[in-house]
């Protein structure tokens, strides 16, 4: 996963409106602004950096996972579709990369604070054959990429335009959504298994995020409106209602119950 990286839009699952429909709308502050001004508040550059080095891991670690749950595909179209997407994560990862050596950054330092974190994340969420890895790329990924959706409406119009771009659906949503609605028609036992699987998805991912939320205090500052036009408490609360309910769609549409 991207932090808490391929997934698809929440709407594409019929999921709320997103930040890529709150970019057309009438947007001030901060998000009026673009990276030349907005960065001149330290307190907001220090959050724009450990973003993009939040989201500049998870798309290497996306690209590595993809590339290890190619061995697990049962047949040669399978492992060559998980590698077109698994390049795709690694061009994703290039792009954040050279935005952060653009603004004066050293990419390494900017991605260690999330390094721990994220491989913990995928070390107890391993899954065990193709159908897990298949659900974890679709539900897991999307759940953070729906959390950075919401924050790029924060963002200035510069930033904001790269985190979309780079959360750009690699089309493993409609491959994953195939492949395991096919396994469950051939076996409906297989069902409630992957619910499960699911259900242990959601609860890891948002515990994660709210957790390197917490660690890094100018991501958590921004989020709570000390910098930039952040959320107030509020709407934190009401941002994760609304990822909730992405997720319960995403899974309606795999066949699965939330």
């Amino acid at each position: 996963m991207r932090f808490m990286t391929t997934s698809d839009k929440p709407e594409n699952a019929g999921g709320t409106e997103s930040a890529d429909t709150a970019d057309t709308a009438g947007v001030t502050g901060i998000a009026a602004q673009d990276w030349a001004r907005a960065s001149a508040d330290p307190q907001y550059r220090a959050a724009v950096v450990d973003l993009l080095g939040a989201l500049a891991y998870g798309e290497m670690a996306a690209f590595e996972r993809l590339a290890e749950d190619a061995k697990l595909a049962p047949t040669l179209a399978d492992k060559a579709e998980l590698a077109k997407m698994a390049a795709a994560e690694f061009h994703h990862f290039e792009r954040l990369r050279d935005r952060l050596t653009e603004v004066g950054e050293e990419p390494t330092r900017a991605m260690e604070p999330f390094v721990d974190a994220l491989d913990g994340f995928h070390k107890q969420t391993a899954p065990s054959d193709w159908l897990e890895g298949l659900v974890k790329a679709y539900v897991g990924d999307s759940i953070a990429s729906d959390f950075y959706r919401e924050v790029a409406a924060h963002l200035d119009s510069d930033t904001r335009g790269l985190v979309l771009a780079v959360l750009d659906d690699t089309g493993h949503a409609g491959f994953a959504v195939e492949k395991v609605r096919a396994a469950i028609d051939a076996d409906p036992r297989v069902g409630g298994r992957l619910a499960l699987w699911a259900r242990r998805l959601m609860g890891e991912a948002l515990s994660q995020s709210q957790r390197v939320v917490a660690d890094r205090d100018a991501l958590s500052t921004m989020l709570v409106g000390g910098v930039a036009d952040g959320f107030d408490l509020a709407e934190v609360g009401r941002m994760f209602s609304r990822i909730t309910e992405a997720h319960t769609k995403r899974m309606a549409a795999l066949g699965l119950a939330a």
